[in-house]
């Protein structure tokens, strides 16, 4: 049996939830998605078991997902957070950058977050991102609290097989169009 290693499996619950959600809307022929990976460069490698032991990150990332639902193009990050506060340190500028180009080329991006603290998952539009990091940047508070969000776009996770994130996106995409 192997050895269960906390420090590998950070943000691994959330991954995985997401990754049942986006396989399960793939065979139901309802979106293609796909985890972008993380592009590293070995520096040890045990010879044995060929496995990467020791590696550095070669750029920075983008966002964690990019795919298509129906025609529509859509980018997204998965953030956790332990306490009410979301500190925006978690997110970076160059992925603020990235998913911003993504809304210029009219596709749709937005965070997941899991409060992890309550089991909770929230879909946080791009727009309500963009209020937060732009009230911090004008030196305003470097976090959000929970209390801040809009209440409709807390996801129910049902018995946590999986996220309704075409529910949030649904949502995102009627307050763009005016409904």
């Amino acid at each position: 049996m192997g050895t269960w290693n906390s420090r590998g499996l950070r943000g691994s619950d959330l991954e995985e939830l997401i990754n049942l959600t986006i396989e399960h809307y793939r065979t139901s022929g309802l979106a293609l998605i796909q985890k972008v990976p993380t592009p590293i460069t070995p520096i040890e490698i045990d010879k044995s078991t060929r496995h990467i032991t020791l590696a550095y990150f070669d750029q920075k990332s983008t966002v964690d997902y990019l795919g298509v639902v129906q025609g529509i193009p859509v980018c997204f990050d998965a953030k956790e957070c332990a306490s009410d506060t979301f500190p925006l340190a978690n997110l970076h500028a160059h992925q603020v950058a990235f998913m911003t180009e993504f809304e210029k080329q009219e596709g749709i991006a937005f965070l997941l977050i899991a409060f992890t603290n309550r089991r909770e998952y929230y879909y946080m539009p791009y727009r309500e991102m963009m209020e937060f990091w732009e009230r911090m940047e004008r030196g305003g508070r470097k976090s959000f609290t929970i209390a801040e969000l809009d209440p409709r776009y807390f996801l129910d996770a049902g018995q946590g097989l999986s996220l309704p994130i075409l529910e949030g996106l649904q949502m995102d995409l009627d307050e763009r169009d005016g409904f």
